[in-house]
């Protein structure tokens, strides 16, 4: 049972009633932590992640948000960018990619990494508001259960190469293969991450030596590969770089789940420093240099085995391993190392993939329903999502997928990286430090939602055509540009008044004197558990300080605490 199921009979605004509404709640079990007891399982899912919970070393942190970018879905992109408009229009496109996803990703994955939040509760100070940043969770749901199915498809791939077995049997044994391990949090997933890491770069990374040092003339076939003829072939085609990086730049939401990740990352302080900014800067942005090297070994390996398999299973990952495995070993060992690799790859990102969904999928239903269910009922949802899409064979529909999707990502991840980087720290027109709880937020904000919804509404347009061929081909960079310029000029002609509804009016501060999070603790009235002080509101319907999961589960007030002048029964801001 959670808050919104105690019946709560006097509603009526007296201290009176307000002091029996605050007992009744307090004496009893049902709260939404009843659910959550244990934060290990839930992993501060809709909250601020705590000091006393960040334990672990910014190198351990750093190791398991890098385990997450282990998929092979850049090998497939790759070669299917590579064998559809050439070499040389491939790595152009790949670089381009490499590019905007590093400089978009980088003041989020900061942001994330020294206020210890996830880009769900990032997005609603930076520009969406509290109900507004729930579109920008279902894209980020939406990109980790169409990954999930990419990396899905390509080990079902692997089973049946290696094993016989049937591809809709594949499909089922990795979604039902990560459940275990997702259930358990960061603490199981950093541990996994870390002991799976050294195997899986000896068979990534051995392969290509091998290929180079015995097979140089390889490289030279690769290079001068012109295409398929459709786009691009004969030279360097701008249309052609428009259509690649659009689809690699659909990796863009990848930052998300990163920063699930780097929120654990412990305080920066002046002896850490050094390996706190190395590991950000690894983990966060620093995830797309070694997907764009993958990608471009994906177009390498698709050209290596075009002519022995064809181009539609060129561009599978487990063929390209398994042809390369084959110059090194008898067959069955290549197909068997494929395979474990196949696995490896996918246990590895599939578990962050349904990790970081069931936090999207649970923060957007909590929100609009104020029902807090549980993170791992929303494993399973987004499980269901991904078995969808495997089932209906959306890799034979990799680029088309993922072309489109590249529009709404970008709005996205711009928007919120131009409000951190421009409106917070350039102009300082947005609050600096995040603002995330229920209480001091509007509903909606039009910084956010207007920059996203007119940059994927042209975007998408020009997808489909709607401005002609060249506006089709760059139609994500069109989301790019739009976004970018849009953040600023909204907030600045909203005056920045639509960031934060109301002061905080707790006496202790949220925030040390060089930005730090506040260690200090304080207990929830409602759930009667302890919190450290980002993470707690003031509350004048209870008259008390509540928890921010438990604000957030609220349904009789109403909000009223943002129109209300008092804490305490003293005028906000007055000492106490």
């Amino acid at each position: 049972m959670s808050i919104e199921d105690i019946d709560v009979k006097d509603e009526s605004p007296d201290s009176a009633t307000t002091s029996t509404r605050t007992s009744t709640r307090t004496s009893t079990e049902a709260a939404p932590q009843a659910a959550a007891k244990n934060e290990t399982l839930e992993d501060y899912t809709l909250r601020y992640a705590p000091s006393s919970y960040r334990r672990w070393r910014p190198a351990v942190v750093a190791t398991t948000a890098l385990g997450g970018i282990a998929y092979l879905a850049d090998f497939a992109i790759g070669g299917s960018i590579g064998l559809t408009y050439g070499t040389g229009n491939a790595l152009i496109a790949i670089a381009v990619g490499v590019v905007v996803i590093f400089v978009t990703g980088l003041p989020l994955a900061y942001y994330g990494a020294r206020y210890n939040t996830d880009l769900d509760l990032i997005s609603r100070g930076a520009g969406f508001g509290y109900y507004g940043s729930v579109i920008t969770n279902v894209i980020f749901a939406t990109f980790t259960f169409i990954f999930f199915a990419l990396e899905g498809s390509i080990m079902a791939q692997g089973l049946k190469l290696g094993m016989g077995i049937p591809l809709w049997a594949g499909y089922l044994i990795c979604t039902f293969l990560i459940i275990p391990i997702v259930i358990f949090g960061m603490s199981a997933l950093s541990k996994m991450q870390i002991w799976t890491t050294p195997l899986w770069l000896v068979l990534m990374v051995g392969p290509f030596v091998y290929l180079v040092v015995t097979d140089p003339a390889s490289v030279a076939r690769w290079t001068s590969y012109a295409g398929d003829g459709s786009v691009g072939t004969g030279g360097i085609s701008l249309t052609a770089i428009g259509l690649g990086a659009g689809v690699a730049l659909s990796l863009m939401a990848q930052i998300g789940e990163q920063i699930d990740y780097l929120r654990f990352m412990p305080a920066k302080t002046a002896e850490n420093k050094r390996t706190w900014w190395i590991s950000v800067l690894a983990a966060g942005p620093g995830w797309v240099f070694l997907g764009g090297l993958k990608q471009a070994a994906g177009a390498f390996l698709a050209v290596y085995i075009l002519a022995e398999v064809g181009k539609d299973a060129a561009v599978e990952p487990v063929q390209q391993f398994s042809a390369t495995f084959t110059k090194i070993v008898p067959g069955w060992a290549a197909v068997a190392l494929a395979v474990i690799l196949v696995v490896i790859s996918q246990v590895k990102i599939n578990s962050t993939n349904a990790y970081s969904g069931s936090l999207a999928w649970t923060n957007s239903f909590t929100r609009v329903t104020k029902r807090y269910p549980r993170r791992i009922v929303f494993v399973f949802v987004n499980l269901a999502f991904a078995l969808t899409l495997m089932e209906a064979n959306m890799f034979a529909s990799l680029n088309a997928l993922l072309g489109f999707y590249a529009n709404c990502a970008i709005a996205w991840v711009t928007t919120v990286a131009a409000d951190i980087a421009i409106n917070k720290y350039l102009i300082g027109v947005s609050p600096k430090e995040p603002e995330f709880r229920r209480a001091y937020l509007y509903a909606f904000n039009p910084v956010g939602v207007g920059s996203f919804v007119l940059a994927t509404g042209v975007s998408i347009a020009a997808y489909f055509g709607a401005f002609g061929e060249a506006a089709k081909s760059w139609s994500p960079f069109l989301a790019l540009v739009i976004a970018l310029v849009a953040t600023p000029v909204i907030a600045v002609a909203t005056k920045g008044r639509y960031y934060v509804k109301r002061p905080d009016a707790q006496p202790e501060p949220r925030f040390t004197a060089d930005g730090t999070p506040a260690t200090t603790t304080l207990d929830c009235a409602v759930c009667g558990q302890t919190y450290e002080r980002p993470d707690m509101v003031d509350c004048s319907y209870h008259n008390t300080r509540l928890c921010s999961l438990c604000c957030t589960t609220e349904k009789n007030c109403k909000t009223v605490c943002q129109d209300s002048q008092t804490f305490l029964g003293l005028p906000v801001g007055a000492p106490r």
